[in-house]
């Protein structure tokens, strides 16, 4: 039990648990939540999408006139039930020069722009832990300090005082 347990520590554990996690978080972005009621759909929507006056404020949240004729676009599209929320925010991306999109999609370059810093972090914290590890066993595979060392670590101390002391003089 002691060598599966070993193993299950070892990087493969490591590999398996970093490969549930983002597999957990694919499923997790890529849900459908199931059908919802037009306002909420426009809400959704609304909130995806960027104010083209405001800096870093969502149509939703905006009460620019540019806000409030985007989100009527948006209700009129949604009220015609004829196209998906994405299919939506796409027209309106495409009416305003692809400045819109607060969040990227879930597909293509701009899902990696949100799964690659995921991902480093991910690795770098697996990264940093074997390294403690490793630095652990090595600390423990030189033993405890003897009165020798303290006496090496005294004498070094001494001459550095002595050096230090003879620079003020001169």
């Amino acid at each position: 039990m002691s060598s599966w347990n070993r193993r299950a520590k070892g990087w493969a554990g490591w590999l398996l648990l970093a490969v549930v996690v983002a597999g957990a978080l694919a499923v997790g972005v890529a849900r459908d939540t199931g059908p919802r009621t037009p306002e909420e759909r426009v809400a959704s929507i609304t909130r995806r999408l960027a104010c083209p006056i405001c800096d870093g404020e969502s149509v939703y949240d905006s009460r620019n006139p540019a806000s409030n004729n985007i989100r009527d676009a948006v209700q009129v599209a949604v009220a015609e039930g004829q196209l998906a929320d994405d299919e939506i925010i796409e027209r309106i991306v495409l009416a305003y020069d692809g400045e819109e999109l607060l969040v990227p999609t879930t597909d293509g370059f701009e899902a990696l722009a949100w799964a690659l810093p995921a991902a480093a972090f991910v690795f770098a914290v697996a990264g940093l832990t074997v390294a403690f590890r490793r630095w652990q066993e090595s600390s423990r595979a030189l033993g405890q300090a003897t009165a020798e060392d303290y006496a090496l670590v005294a004498a070094a101390a001494a001459q550095d005082d002595a050096t230090d002391a003879g620079d003020d003089r001169s």
